[in-house]
């Protein structure tokens, strides 16, 4: 009988191989920076780190909580990692499967360079939905986080509260089907560490049956129900790695597309547009919904285009480089069942 490693375990080997692989990098002249996760400030959360010396490869951390895309840090950051000289650095990145997905996406899209990367696979094993266990321990303050027997151990002045592992991931790690970068022979040169021979993905999207079961009405009420709180923060914007234009729809005011309160007709305007510019392009990341003070679980509208992209054009984002996204290439037997034709 082969027993399965608890999380805890699992977590010290990937930080322990992701490491070494990082240390050769810096020592090898391979890379002239990587970039990474360290430890937070308080707990429930973690930093990312710029790395230029082998010594400080030790500062890496792997665990549960990492849940930034660190894939959003090359742009429009990349131009500015240079030498003295003005030479593009070589950069490192520490990468679960949609920090690899991104960066392939962004490749494809033209806002990175490949050769100037190395992609350091690691086997994710999950993010811990910090806004549900925040929601439930309530206005107690959590000053200690621990993971013993596949178990979430919390901690505060005066209580102790233990969540299962498995219940208490994020929506979207349940049903991720890349843990790490995706990896073929037009990416061998740029994978190092653990990646992940794929060419397709399957996915049943079975997660989003409940939601399928409503009507057109009951639908249009959850989403509603979804966004009301929202405060127009725009936090899942800035953590999103697709989310890089120069000027976002959002802040133009030549033309003004909408206005910037928080009625709610405008808050749904701002979120299904933002994710109409996603369609195609999301890598299931679930950042945005990690950093949202407010705790909306947007994932769910990126979830359904996700679906409806993948059933329409057969496409999975950030898994082939040399694959157009669906919205920015078109051909002459691309489906138009939504197209209607007058009697």
């Amino acid at each position: 009988m082969v027993l399965k490693m608890g999380v805890e375990a699992e977590n010290q080997n990937i930080e322990k191989s992701m490491i070494e692989t990082a240390n050769n990098l810096l020592k090898n002249k391979e890379v002239d920076v990587i970039i990474g996760y360290s430890k937070g400030t308080v707990p429930l959360s973690s930093a990312p780190i710029i790395i230029r010396r082998e010594e400080d490869t030790d500062k890496l951390i792997w665990n549960n909580l990492c849940y930034v895309n660190l894939a959003k840090y090359l742009v429009p950051l990349m131009p500015q990692l240079c030498d003295s000289e003005g030479n593009s650095l070589k950069i490192g990145v520490v990468s679960k499967g949609c920090v690899g997905r991104a960066l392939i996406h962004l490749a494809v899209e033209k806002q990175i360079k490949l050769d100037d990367i190395k992609i350091i696979g690691i086997p994710c094993n999950g993010n811990i939905n910090r806004k549900r266990i925040e929601k439930e321990i309530g206005e107690s303050e959590i000053l200690e986080l621990s993971i013993v027997d596949n178990n979430i151990n919390v901690k505060g002045k005066d209580f102790e509260q233990s969540f299962p592992f498995d219940e208490y991931l994020n929506e979207l790690c349940k049903v991720c089907k890349v843990k790490s970068p995706p990896n073929n022979e037009s990416l061998a040169e740029v994978c190092v560490g653990e990646c992940l021979e794929i060419t397709s993905v399957e996915d049943d999207f079975s997660d989003l049956d409940e939601y399928e079961s409503k009507s057109t009405e009951e639908k249009w009420d959850y989403i509603i129900d979804t966004l009301r709180t929202c405060t127009r923060c725009y936090a899942c914007r800035e953590a999103c790695p697709m989310c890089y234009c120069h000027l976002c729809f959002v802040d133009q005011n030549k033309p003004i597309w909408f206005g910037k309160t928080t009625e709610i007709s405008e808050i749904i305007t701002f979120h299904l547009t933002r994710a109409m510019h996603l369609a195609g392009r999301c890598v299931a990341c679930g950042a945005c919904s990690s950093v949202c003070p407010m705790g909306i679980d947007l994932n769910l509208i990126t979830r359904k285009l996700e679906k409806i992209v993948k059933g329409r054009f057969n496409f999975t984002s950030g898994i082939d480089i040399e694959t157009l996204a669906p919205m920015t290439t078109f051909k002459m037997d691309d489906s138009e069942e939504f197209m209607l034709e007058e009697d």
